[in-house]
């Protein structure tokens, strides 16, 4: 049977460990318990010899929000970020246990021995990402949104997302860091991070059929799928040399500059996009992605664990709680919509080295670092 807390549901079907995200009304927002229930059931299944693989989708709200919720259609669309921003303003110190246990997760879905399937239609977004990327077989449909939307909210793509957006091909993870921009499942395969694509309505079948295959191996897992799932390449931007161009260039001022030069609709509208976001932010998003192509997983991990308490106690700068770039963020864009950002600075131009490098200075010694055990 099923065991169901209010917003994951977890079960075992032959010899397959299923996770279906249940809070359809949140997008599958994850929240504190969440990434606790879902530690829990990959820990068990992790030591239990007779569960050789494990998969995981989401679930969206039923027609009119009422009728019970359907499977896939959306996979999470992030953290909980009304919750970041009420525990900031109580000081909750539970803010600090969310960002520890998530990156924590997401190192588990990264070194699982076992076969990991991440189911990824619909909103993919965040934290999303982080539970999905590790996956040893990553699943998106033509309805995938995956993005790194963080740069929106004052805030920068944590999850892992220095790692895995800086081994994306050419400049697409400053790109994608930057700006937050959507791409779809097929371009997610294109760029590395999607495994295959398949038609929505096939998801349902292979989820059953895994569920109910005699298994002998995680091997035989995989090849369930390798005859369903193609790397379809339709609809893709085709705007690799221009990312590649200016995202390569060696500050966010020389990236947005040389796109306002620009006369193409595509620079002009990437240029005004970028003047939108916190400019002390991008310019941390931009370090941490080029730290990060030379850095390990945990490593990784570790030093966006340092950034995150800098976001929320930006004690270089004297800015805490209602201050930050990353409360501040979320008020604007979330609780009180007004899309009216007061950013520190407010110009690009005016962020200086001394601003970002401290973001990067972690403020724990190394035996006492959060994610220490982290190998």
């Amino acid at each position: 049977m099923p065991e169901s807390t209010s917003n994951i549901i977890a079960e075992c079907r032959g010899r397959v460990g299923l996770v279906t995200l249940n809070r359809p009304q949140a997008h599958n927002a994850l929240s504190l318990d969440m990434v606790r229930d879902l530690t829990a059931a990959l820990l068990a299944w992790r030591d239990d010899p007779a569960v050789l693989a494990v998969a995981i989708r989401g679930q969206r709200k039923g027609r009119d929000g009422e009728a019970p919720a359907v499977p896939f259609g959306v996979f999470s669309a992030g953290g909980d970020i009304r919750y970041f921003h009420r525990a900031a303003l109580a000081g909750d110190p539970t803010l600090e246990d969310f960002f520890t246990e998530e990156y924590t997760l997401n190192h588990l879905v990264h070194t699982y021995p076992k076969l990991t399937i991440a189911f990824m239609d619909g909103l993919v977004y965040g934290g999303g990402m982080g539970i999905s990327q590790g996956a040893s077989v990553r699943v998106v449909t033509p309805g995938t949104r995956i993005a790194m939307p963080e740069t929106h909210i004052g805030l920068f793509p944590d999850v892992g997302g220095g790692w895995f957006l800086s081994r994306c091909p050419g400049r697409w993870g400053e790109y994608l860091a930057l700006t937050g921009r959507e791409i779809g499942g097929a371009e997610a395969v294109r760029i590395g991070l999607a495994d295959s694509m398949v038609d929505a309505a096939q998801l349902p079948g292979l989820w059953d059929t895994l569920a109910s295959a005699e298994l002998a191996s995680g091997a035989q897992a995989s090849q369930l799928f390798a005859s369903s799932m193609i790397a379809n390449n339709d609809h893709l931007t085709g705007d690799d040399g221009k990312i590649d161009s200016y995202f390569a260039l060696e500050s966010v001022s020389a990236i947005v500059q040389a796109l306002e030069a620009d006369t193409s609709d595509w620079a002009r509208e990437t240029a005004a996009l970028l003047r939108l976001r916190s400019p002390l932010m991008l310019a941390v998003a931009l370090e941490q992605v080029r730290r990060g192509r030379s850095m390990d997983l945990a490593d990784t991990l570790r030093m966006e664990r340092d950034m995150m308490r800098h976001c929320f106690h930006t004690a270089h700068l004297g800015r805490s709680g209602t201050s930050s770039e990353t409360v501040e963020g979320i008020r604007a864009l979330v609780i009180d919509k007004d899309r009216q950002p007061h950013w520190q600075p407010q110009r690009i131009e005016d962020v200086t080295p001394d601003m970002v490098v401290p973001f990067f200075r972690s403020p724990w010694p190394p035996h006492a670092h959060p994610l220490r055990f982290l190998a």
